[in-house]
């Protein structure tokens, strides 16, 4: 439910990630023009704008592909024996955000590679280990990006947390959820979506009892308060809440939205895909078909108000979530 597919990068693989940004960037610095959608989107979040993966820029193509060569490259020096590089850059107005191995934020100049911010929002704690983190949110003045049980928002400009937000620039991603806070274990691998002022998150938790909710929440973009939260183990009076025993919000997690979610802004719906619920391979404490586990979802992103569900797994003890988040492909 929380995991993903491990990949183990090398203590280049930082460098190599940005390298191939490098590629674009110079190349369109030689002659080529931007599209007029890229010039006014950029790539914000991971996945792009829509969360469909795919870029208009025409600049590259298979007639010139061959000439590229490398711009520049940068290494964060923080890459250790069996830490992973799972970070998507992002790019908004000629600056790139990423997040390290060891999960510093970091600002570079996209056309030169020169370091601009670097901030740790581990305080030179460090991750404690190995950690998958697919990077970071831009929203206006405001970088977005989660460590540990805490999300944060930094200044754009100036990699500084901006204190408004939350508790001196972070929230902790613990409370709220219906259960103590010191006893659940909720982060978030990746990035929340923006949808007009609210940052939409799904989270990853653990894997095991009692659980951590996976419930998925939307964040105000200025003062980091909770403006609504989708129940994925429903509370009493909540639809779904009778395919769990009696009570189970208050012991039974799981079924997050670990790989992220998908926002339509035409249509004001946010899209999910979630996982197994805990414990994900014994399911006797967690009899019936628990939604909404193993589910992809449409809500109103305004509300989050459940549209519509479909349940792919019913009482998933096979831990076969669903592995990414949902495409828009019309």
């Amino acid at each position: 439910m929380s995991k993903g597919v491990t990949r183990f990068r090398s203590a280049g693989a930082f460098a190599l990630h940005v390298v191939a940004l490098g590629f674009l960037l110079v190349s369109a610095a030689r002659g080529f023009q931007p599209s007029v959608a890229s010039a006014d989107t950029g790539w914000p979040m991971h996945g792009g704008p829509d969360n469909i993966r795919y870029s208009p820029l025409t600049q590259i193509h298979r007639d010139n592909v061959s000439s590229l060569r490398v711009a520049w490259t940068y290494d964060s020096h923080d890459a250790f024996k069996g830490s992973e590089m799972q970070s998507n850059p992002v790019v908004v107005d000629g600056m790139l955000y990423a997040t390290t191995p060891t999960l510093k934020v970091i600002a570079l100049d996209a056309a030169t590679g020169r370091e601009i911010w670097k901030f740790d929002p581990g305080g030179g704690a460090g991750t404690g280990g190995r950690f998958r983190h697919r990077g970071v949110t831009v929203y206006r003045d405001r970088v977005f990006v989660t460590y540990r049980s805490y999300l944060w928002a930094l200044d754009r400009k100036t990699g500084q947390p901006i204190r408004s937000f939350g508790s001196d620039g972070r929230i902790d991603l613990r409370e709220g959820l219906d259960q103590p806070a010191e006893r659940l274990t909720v982060s978030a691998s990746t990035p929340g979506a923006i949808f007009e002022d609210l940052l939409i998150m799904g989270s990853s938790v653990p894997e095991t009892l009692p659980g951590s909710p996976g419930h998925i929440r939307a964040f105000d973009v200025n003062s980091g308060k909770v403006r609504w939260i989708f129940h994925t183990v429903p509370k009493p009076g909540e639809f779904g809440y009778d395919t769990w025993p009696p009570g189970a919000y208050e012991i039974e997690g799981g079924a997050n939205a670990w790989a992220g979610v998908t926002v339509d802004r035409k249509n004001a719906m946010v899209f999910a895909a979630t996982g197994s619920a805990s414990f994900d391979f014994y399911g006797v404490s967690r009899h019936g078909d628990n939604l909404f586990a193993d589910c992809v979802l449409a809500l109103d992103a305004r509300t989050g108000k459940r549209i519509w569900h479909f349940q792919g797994i019913r009482h998933d003890v096979w831990d076969w979530d669903f592995p990414a988040a949902p495409n828009l492909v019309t």
